[in-house]
C-alpha cells in the first residue's frame, strides 16, 4: 500500500485530490496538510511513502521545503503538483530534488501513474519536461532569474503579477521590511533598477501567478 500525504493550502484542491485517490487500489491517503510546517510536524509522527506537494503554500514554498525533506527524509518521494507550467518551475523542482512534477490541470489518471512511478524510486517527467532538462544541462547560458533563491523567485512572481510589497508580505506571511529586502536582492542579482523592469521581465518569461 502506497501511503500518500496531500500538502496543499487550498481545501478545494485537497478535496479533488482526495476524490481522485480515495478509491484507487494500492493507494492510501495518509493525511492532508496545508503548509510546509504542517508537513514537517506530520512526518514526525506518521509514516508516508509519497508526498503530493504544492509549490505555493503559506510560509515556506514547496521548493524551499524540498531541501529540508532531502536532509531529514532522504528516502521520501516528493511529487510536485503546481499551477505553474513546466517551463517556469519544473526544471527547478527536479533540480531541487523532486521525484516528479505535474501541472494541476493534468488528468487524474496521470496523477495516479505518477504516484506509482515515483514510489518505485523513478523520476516522473513528461516528455516536455525531459526535453527542458536536457536543454538546461547542455546549455551554458543562465537566464537571470535562475540566479534567484526559491523565495526570491516567489517574490518576483508576485511582483510580476502586480502585487504591492504590502500584499506580498501578507501573502507570504512575512514583514514588509523582509519583502523589501528580497526585492532589493532580486534587483541586484538580475541587474535591474525598478519594479517596472522586474514586471516586464516576469511577464515576458511567464513568471507570474
Amino acid at each position: 500500500m502506497i501511503r500518500v500525504l496531500i500538502a496543499d493550502d487550498h481545501p478545494i484542491v485537497r478535496q479533488g485530490l482526495r476524490l481522485t485517490l480515495s478509491d484507487v487500489e494500492g493507494i492510501e491517503i495518509s493525511g492532508e496538510v496545508s503548509s510546509a510546517s504542517e508537513v514537517i510536524r506530520y512526518l514526525s509522527s506518521h509514516e508516508v511513502d509519497v508526498i503530493v506537494l504544492d509549490v505555493s503554500m503559506p510560509g515556506r514554498t514547496g521548493l524551499e521545503l524540498l531541501e529540508e525533506l532531502r536532509s531529514q527524509h532522504p528516502k521520501m518521494h516528493v511529487l510536485i503538483l503546481s499551477q505553474f507550467p513546466e517551463e517556469q518551475i519544473g526544471v527547478r523542482a527536479i533540480r531541487a530534488g523532486a521525484s516528479g512534477y505535474l501541472n494541476k490541470e493534468t488528468a487524474p489518471t496521470l496523477l495516479v501513474d505518477a504516484i506509482r512511478h515515483v514510489y518505485r524510486g523513478r523520476k516522473y517527467l513528461s516528455p516536455n519536461l525531459a526535453e527542458l532538462l536536457a536543454v538546461s544541462v547542455g546549455s551554458t547560458a543562465q537566464p537571470p532569474h535562475d540566479k534567484l533563491s526559491e523565495r526570491e523567485l516567489a517574490v518576483l512572481r508576485l511582483i510580476g503579477s502586480g502585487r504591492t510589497v504590502s500584499e506580498i508580505a501578507t501573502m507570504l506571511n512575512l514583514s514588509v521590511k523582509t519583502i523589501s529586502t528580497y526585492r532589493t536582492r532580486i534587483l541586484v542579482k538580475m541587474d535591474m533598477k525598478t519594479n517596472a523592469d522586474l514586471t516586464r521581465y516576469a511577464i515576458k518569461n511567464n513568471i507570474t501567478d
